[in-house]
């Protein structure tokens, strides 16, 4: 079974519509390193993280969510 996305504008909808926008991370970077850091090295951590999706196959709308990674459960 795929995994299906809930999207507030359309109702759950199969993750084939959507694009990954990856982890939701905060923005404290100092410098040109830690920003690399940031934005190209994921943490990927094992259980619930929160991430940005975009409904490109829908409303195209961006979508922050929790995602348990172990499970794949969405919240």
């Amino acid at each position: 079974m795929a995994l299906k996305v809930p999207c507030p504008n359309c109702g759950w909808r199969p993750s084939t519509e959507f694009a990954w926008g990856g982890e939701l991370r905060a923005i404290d970077a100092p410098d040109a390193e830690s920003d690399f850091a940031r934005v190209f090295l994921p943490a990927n951590v094992a259980g619930p993280q929160e991430e940005r999706w975009f409904h490109l196959l829908g409303c195209r709308r961006w979508l922050t969510m929790t995602r348990d990674t172990t499970t794949n459960e969405l919240g």
